[in-house]
C-alpha cells in the first residue's frame, strides 16, 4: 500500500530481458535506506519487488504483464522515475491509498503552465471514465492527484510547482504515456453493485 505522495525520483540505469523475466535496474538514494530484500517500492506507481541492493541503486524483477500494462513498455535508460516505499503507519498518512496496481496507459494530452500552476490532461483507455469523478482522486505515475475536469475518458488536473519540480513530471510532453491507477473505492462499488442492476 501506498500514499501517492512521491519521495524522490531515480534514474534508470537499465531495463533488459532475462531468461525468467525483465530486470530494471534505478539509481536512487532516499529509498534504499532501511531497504530490505523483498520490500515494495512503488515505480510510476507500479509496485515491484526489490530483488537485489546496493547503496545507489535497486533492482527488480518485472513481469511480461506488468511491462506490457504500463509505460515501462516504453522506457529508457536515463529516463527519471516516480520512487516512494509502502507505507508504514507509523509515519505520516498523505496522499490517497494507492496499491501500486496499474489499471492501464493514459496519453498525455495537454501540458501547459497557466498562471502559476500547470494544467495536465490525460486521455485514459476507453471505457474507464466511469472511475473517474470530480475532485476525486487518481495516482498519474504514482502521484496522488485530484480530478478536476472529466469528460468521458479524458480528465484533467492541476499541479502546483512543487508537484512538477519533485516528480518526473518535469520530464513529460504531450503525446507521452502515464501510468493510471483509479481510486480503488470506486472499483469495489462497481463490483458490489453491478450484480444488482442487470
Amino acid at each position: 500500500m501506498f500514499t501517492g505522495i512521491i519521495e524522490e525520483t531515480g534514474r534508470v540505469l537499465s531495463f533488459t530481458e532475462g531468461a525468467e523475466s525483465w530486470r530494471l535496474e534505478i539509481a536512487a538514494e532516499r529509498v534504499l535506506q532501511e531497504l530490505d530484500l523483498g520490500d515494495s517500492i512503488a515505480v510510476n506507481g507500479c509496485c515491484l519487488t526489490a530483488v537485489v541492493h546496493d547503496d545507489q541503486k535497486v533492482g527488480f524483477d518485472v513481469l511480461g504483464e506488468s511491462r506490457r500494462l504500463t509505460t515501462f513498455q516504453e522506457i529508457q535508460p536515463g529516463a527519471r522515475v516516480n520512487l516512494e516505499r509502502a507505507v508504514r503507519f507509523n509515519g505520516k498518512m498523505g496522499g490517497h491509498f494507492v496499491t501500486g496496481h496499474i489499471d492501464g496507459l493514459g496519453r498525455i494530452t495537454v501540458l501547459e503552465v497557466r498562471g502559476k500552476d500547470t494544467y495536465l490532461e490525460v486521455a485514459a483507455p476507453a471505457g474507464t471514465g466511469r472511475y473517474l469523478v470530480h475532485k476525486g482522486s487518481i495516482a498519474i505515475d504514482g502521484i496522488s492527484l485530484t480530478v478536476a475536469e472529466v469528460s468521458g475518458d479524458v480528465f484533467a488536473v492541476w499541479l502546483i510547482p512543487h508537484t512538477v519540480s519533485a516528480t518526473n513530471l518535469r520530464d513529460k510532453q504531450v503525446g507521452d504515456g502515464v501510468n493510471l491507477e483509479f481510486d480503488q473505492l470506486g472499483k469495489y462499488v462497481e463490483k458490489l453493485v453491478a450484480p444488482t442492476l442487470r
